[in-house]
C-alpha cells in the first residue's frame, strides 16, 4: 500500500507539461490489437494500467518495445494468439473490457471476467458492453468466473442507442463497427477530448467515422486497418489539476494546454471560487487576487453550485479537485455527481483536517469553506482524483499530512510526486502498510 506523506503550507510555483490522458491512452492501447501491421505511440506514460495493458500484449505474443523515459512505444501483433481458456484479463481494471471487440474482430472469441473493476465509484454495470457486442450479432454464454462472447461469422453493422453516454461503451462500439461489415449508427454518443482523441487514433489507421465530437457517430466498416504513428496530446484533467494546485496552494503554476478550447466551463468553474484562468502562448495559468472565496450567485436564496455529468458538462473525474477548492474557499457550495452514485462518500476523510462538509445523498455534497484546518492523516478511497484532492487540501495546509491508499494516482499521472516536487511540494511516498 502507498502513502503519500505531505508536509504543507508551501506556495507551489514553476511549468509543468501534462502527460497524456490515460482515458485516450488505454482505449488507443487496445486498439492496436485491430491491425497485424506496427504501429507507434508518442507520449506513452508510465502508469499501471499501461504496464498492465502491455503485459497482456506479451502474453498474447505480441512483440512490444517500449522506452517511457523518451514516452515512445512500439507495438506490433503480427503473432498475437489468444485462447479463452488460458488468456485471463485483469479484473482490477476496467478498461480491459475494450480489449474484447479486438480480441473478437480478430479471433471471433473473448471473455468478460465476472469482477471486471476500477475505481471504487459506484455500481459499474458491464450490461451496456454486453449489449453493444450482442447488437454486433455475438453470442455470450456464462462459464466459471467469466463471460465468453462470440462472433462467429464476424461482427455485423447495427444502429444502436445508449441508456446514457458512457465513454467506455461509445469506444467499445467504434471498436466493434470499425471492422463490421456494413454501417454502423450510435445515438447518446459520449464525446469527451478523450473520446474524440481515440477517434482521431482510428481514424489514423483507416477506420470511416463521422460525427467526432458529437452525440451521434456513423462508422463505415473497413476490411483492414493500417498501422502507422500517433502522438498523444496534453491530459486535461492533469492540466486542471496543476492549475488548481498553484491556486489552492498560493502559487503561480504555469501548465502547457495546447487545447484551451476544451477549458471554458473549466474556467467558469474555477471562477466560481475566485480563480481567474489565463491562456495564453499554449500555456495556461491560475489568477487568484486575496483568498478563496465562493462566487455568490445572483439568486441569492439558493448555493454556488457545481454540476458534473457527461460532456460537454464539467467531466465527473474533476469532481474531487472543486470540493478540495470549495473546501478552503470562503463561503458554500453544493456539488453535484451526476454519473456515479455513492462517489461523494469520502467527505468524513476531509473532516480529519477539521473541513466542513455535508453529504446530502450518494449525489450530492455542501461544503461549507473557508474554515481554520489542520494537517492530518487521512486514507483515500480508490478513486484517483480524491486522492490527489486530498492532496491538494494537505498541500495547502501548514504541517505534516499523510494520504494513505494513495496509490490510485500512480494510475493516471506519471512521475506525479516528482512532477510536484519540482514545483517547490514537500512529498515522499512510502510503501508499506
Amino acid at each position: 500500500m502507498s502513502h503519500l506523506i505531505v508536509h504543507g503550507g508551501t506556495p507551489l510555483a514553476g511549468r509543468i507539461v501534462p502527460s497524456a490522458n490515460k482515458n485516450a491512452v488505454l482505449p488507443i492501447l487496445c486498439a492496436t490489437l485491430l491491425t497485424s501491421e506496427p504501429v507507434r505511440l508518442v507520449g506513452i506514460p508510465e502508469i499501471t494500467d499501461v504496464r498492465k495493458i502491455l503485459e497482456i500484449f506479451r502474453t498474447l505474443g505480441s512483440d512490444v518495445q517500449v522506452d517511457f523515459a523518451t514516452g515512445v512505444l512500439d507495438l506490433h501483433h503480427r503473432d498475437t494468439r489468444f485462447d479463452p481458456a488460458r488468456h485471463h484479463l485483469p479484473e482490477e481494471m476496467r478498461s480491459s473490457i475494450m480489449l474484447v471487440p479486438p480480441l473478437l474482430a480478430r479471433f471471433g472469441v473473448a471473455r468478460i471476467e465476472n469482477d471486471v473493476k476500477g475505481c471504487t465509484l459506484g455500481v459499474r454495470e458491464i450490461d451496456p458492453h454486453v449489449e453493444v457486442m450482442e447488437r454486433f450479432g455475438c453470442t455470450v454464454e456464462r462459464s466459471a468466473g467469466a463471460l465468453i462472447v462470440r462472433a462467429d461469422g464476424g461482427l455485423k453493422a447495427n444502429h444502436h442507442w445508449l441508456d446514457y453516454a458512457s465513454v467506455t461503451t461509445t469506444e467499445n462500439f467504434v471498436l466493434c463497427a470499425a471492422l463490421a461489415s456494413g454501417t454502423s449508427t450510435l445515438m447518446n454518443a459520449a464525446s469527451e477530448p478523450h473520446v474524440q482523441e481515440f477517434c482521431a487514433f482510428m481514424t489514423q489507421l483507416g477506420a470511416h467515422i463521422e460525427g467526432l465530437g458529437t452525440s451521434r457517430l456513423t462508422v463505415h466498416g473497413v476490411q483492414r486497418l493500417r498501422g502507422g504513428e500517433f502522438r498523444f496530446t496534453e491530459d486535461f484533467h492533469e492540466a486542471t489539476t496543476f492549475l488548481a494546485l498553484g491556486a489552492i496552494t498560493g502559487g503561480d503554476i504555469v501548465v502547457k494546454n495546447s487545447a484551451p478550447e476544451q477549458f471554458p466551463l473549466i474556467d467558469r468553474t474555477f471562477a466560481k471560487f475566485g480563480v481567474q484562468i489565463v491562456h495564453e502562448g499554449g500555456f495556461s495559468r491560475a489568477v487568484v487576487d486575496g483568498p478563496l472565496r465562493v462566487k455568490e450567485p445572483f439568486t441569492r436564496n439558493i448555493l454556488q453550485k457545481v454540476e458534473a455529468a457527461p460532456w460537454p458538462y464539467l467531466p465527473v473525474d474533476l469532481l474531487p479537485i472543486f470540493v478540495a477548492l470549495g473546501v478552503r474557499a470562503e463561503g458554500s457550495t453544493m456539488f453535484w455527481n451526476k454519473v456515479y452514485d455513492g462517489a461523494m462518500g469520502w467527505t468524513s476523510e476531509l473532516s480529519k483536517f477539521g473541513a466542513h462538509a455535508f453529504m446530502a445523498d450518494p449525489h450530492r455534497i455542501v461544503t461549507f469553506g473557508g474554515k481554520p484546518l489542520a494537517a492530518a492523516e487521512v486514507e483515500s478511497p480508490y478513486i484517483i482524483r480524491v486522492a490527489i484532492a486530498l492532496l491538494m487540501v494537505a498541500a495547502s495546509i501548514p504541517g505534516r499530512s499523510v494520504i494513505r491508499n494513495a496509490a490510485p494516482v500512480k494510475r493516471a499521472h506519471p512521475r506525479f510526486a516528482e512532477n510536484i516536487r519540482a514545483l517547490g511540494a514537500q512529498i515522499e511516498w512510502v510503501e508499506g502498510d
